[in-house]
């Protein structure tokens, strides 16, 4: 699905300039254009910026510099041949800790800042990949690594995914996924769309999720499967909505946990 896609079937002439500048946008996603914004000469050397909470360099930071250069070197061996060329042009300048999305909180992520040369940079981020939450019910993964049952995952249900999208296991027995930072991604402001726009939106979020799923299974036997009645629709909305209020209803237990002080946080909860 190329972004143009989106330009050439946007409903308005207010939702097609919308795209654009969304477009527009991601192209600036790349290495380069980041360089500058995340990273600084610091005593000398070129190093990742602190902004913590969400980047930071731990105490051991030499020590995870380390693990992460050994982690780097079975990453490489999960590339084809050719992207491992253009990736030993590069060398690890510095590690840092990045807090990322909601689905990975609390496990270990990381970011590496790599250079082939002064104007030449490249950022790979390290995820911890953790067991999939559907084994207890459909049994034992068959990958051996879980950063390669996810990335083999993504593989299959994306067109085109990252050319760095590799796994490792850590010195700790911990497996890990990589791949590139920001890599020309898109930015969706959910919170100020229209209902036409937000209507479009799920419309193309379906398309993209039902490609995904005829690239994995047999499509005849899906749409079978489905058939021609709303009853999987009207099934489909009756769990968004009862996960959205379940959802709700838990982050009212975590804001009383906080007021109560069986967590602790650095700010208080309203």
């Amino acid at each position: 699905m190329d972004a143009e896609v989106f330009v050439d079937d946007a409903a308005t002439t207010v939702a097609k300039q919308r795209w654009k500048k969304l477009e527009k946008e991601a192209r600036r996603q790349t290495a380069e254009h980041i360089f500058p914004k995340i990273a600084d000469v610091v005593n000398g050397r070129v190093r990742i910026v602190d902004h913590p909470p969400f980047v930071y360099h731990p105490r051991s930071s030499e020590l995870i510099r380390r693990h992460v250069t050994e982690m780097f070197h079975r990453y490489r061996a999960t590339l084809p041949e050719e992207r491992r060329i253009i990736l030993d042009r590069y060398h690890i300048i510095d590690v840092a800790r990045k807090v990322v999305g909601v689905g990975s909180v609390g496990t270990r992520c990381s970011v590496a800042l790599l250079m082939a040369g002064e104007h030449d940079p490249m950022l790979l981020q390290f995820k911890e990949a953790l067991p999939s939450v559907l084994e207890p019910y459909a049994g034992k993964s068959r990958y051996l690594n879980h950063g390669e049952r996810v990335v083999t995952g993504q593989r299959m249900l994306q067109s085109a995914s990252d050319v760095f999208l590799g796994w490792t296991r850590g010195p700790q027995g911990q497996d890990f996924y990589l791949r590139q930072l920001r890599d020309m991604k898109m930015k969706i402001d959910l919170a100020n769309m229209t209902k036409p726009d937000w209507l479009e939106y799920v419309g193309i979020c379906g398309w993209a999720l039902a490609r995904a799923h005829a690239r994995t299974g047999d499509p005849a036997l899906i749409a079978g499967y489905l058939g021609k009645k709303p009853a999987f629709d009207a099934a489909i909305s009756a769990f968004a909505v009862a996960y959205a209020d379940q959802t709700e209803r838990d982050f009212e237990v975590f804001k009383k946990a906080i007021r109560s002080g069986r967590l602790k946080t650095a700010t208080r909860a309203k």
